[in-house]
């Protein structure tokens, strides 16, 4: 696929585009997308607070999987500032009975997978329509936070991914690697970015979600006010689907790094003893353009000094 037609795609996925109306957002409140650390009492460590809504169209096609998802995809939330989640507590906007107890049902099985805990919640039985969305609360000593904002200019980009899974079968956009997995496997896998967080082995760090590989990082050079070059064909991905589909999924496991070049080949070594594949992709710049290129040739993808995806 021409390099010119997958820019164009990427700027005009929803995945991406629906990102711009953090900026009103974070404009009037003053806060972090994620997750936001605040101290505790022993000034050692830190709670970490993220919540995260499910995408509609999700909810609809899947109400179990929505709810699995609301899960996975707030513990993925803490494992990216390098955090140990404690429990969640959820809101649901319910006006289908069968819709809400697949919800639950799913809600259960994420739980069971991931270890953590609902410990409370609110529900609407009475709502217009169905919404569901839940926050989670972690803990990280403050010295080994792993931040989105702080990819430094020379560090490489860094992706990894578990490649052993599939595109779920109703969401195209989901690449499912944790309902076929062992709890041990997927816990090891957060815990893994404890360790990357404790051994410093990484500037920056985010898990890849609704806008994809290369928009997540996008969001991480735009916050952090720095650039980046990435040969697409480096990122990890399963070879048999196509490569602007690949960048648009929204992983099971999957994380975007900013790390210097003597930290690499422990950083690879932590995240494949999980299950990860991982690869320097790229190089941060001071340009504040995200440039990629398939080998041969190079185009912009995202020039923040003219344009933004979350404007943070």
């Amino acid at each position: 696929m021409d390099l010119k037609d997958i820019v164009n795609e990427l700027k005009n996925f929803e995945g991406i585009i629906r990102k711009k109306e953090i900026k009103n957002v974070v404009n009037t409140l003053r806060f972090d997308d994620d997750s936001y650390p605040f101290d505790i009492i022993d000034g050692e460590n830190a709670i970490l607070l993220a919540a995260d809504g499910i995408w509609g169209k999700l909810l609809e096609i899947d109400p179990q999987w929505a709810g699995y998802c609301s899960v996975l995809v707030n513990a993925n939330d803490i494992a990216a500032m390098g955090g140990v989640p404690i429990g969640m507590t959820n809101i649901m906007s319910i006006n289908n009975k069968k819709i809400g107890r697949e919800v639950l049902k799913g809600i259960k099985e994420g739980v069971e997978k991931f270890g953590i805990p609902m410990i409370g919640g609110h529900i609407h039985p009475d709502a217009m329509c169905n919404v569901l969305d839940v926050s989670i609360t972690g803990i990280v000593n403050r010295d080994n936070i792993l931040r989105s904002d702080n990819a430094q200019v020379g560090d490489k980009i860094v992706f990894a991914y578990d490649l052993d899974g599939k595109i779920h079968e109703k969401f195209n956009l989901n690449w499912d690697t944790t309902t076929m997995k062992s709890k041990k496997l997927v816990r090891d896998q957060l815990k893994a970015l404890e360790i990357v967080g404790e051994e410093k082995l990484a500037t920056a760090c985010k898990d890849i979600s609704n806008p994809g590989a290369l928009g997540t990082l996008g969001m991480l050079l735009e916050v952090s006010k720095k650039g980046g070059f990435v040969d697409i064909t480096k990122i990890p991905r399963n070879e048999d689907i196509p490569i602007n589909h690949w960048l648009k999924l929204y992983p099971g496991c999957g994380f975007v790094f900013t790390a210097k070049e003597d930290k690499i080949d422990r950083l690879k070594e932590v995240l494949e003893f999980v299950n990860m594949s991982v690869e320097v992709c790229g190089e941060v710049v001071d340009s504040k353009k995200l440039i990629i290129s398939d080998g041969r040739d190079s185009e912009i993808l995202f020039d923040f000094d003219r344009e933004y995806i979350c404007g943070c």
